[in-house]
């Protein structure tokens, strides 16, 4: 697991928000842990193979080859 955090402010409709949070508890999850799972699956998706916690950004965009558009597949 990471050992740094930093906060990600999101703006969402509120009763979006109250049900995220009850479909959350539900799970016996909390809403970060979910957020960070999509955000973790959405940087997979983008990768293309799955993402080595400490994997720095350089080390990421060195992956990508000549002419690729960061974000696309």
């Amino acid at each position: 697991m990471e050992q740094r955090t930093t906060r990600l402010t999101v703006l969402i409709d509120p009763r979006k928000k109250e049900l995220f949070e009850h479909l959350c508890a539900r799970e016996d999850q909390t809403p970060s842990q979910v957020v960070r799972r999509l955000v973790r699956d959405y940087i997979e998706q983008r990768l293309g193979r799955p993402w080595k916690p400490g994997e720095s950004l350089d080390e990421v965009l060195g992956d990508a080859q000549p002419g690729d558009a960061p974000g696309r597949s």
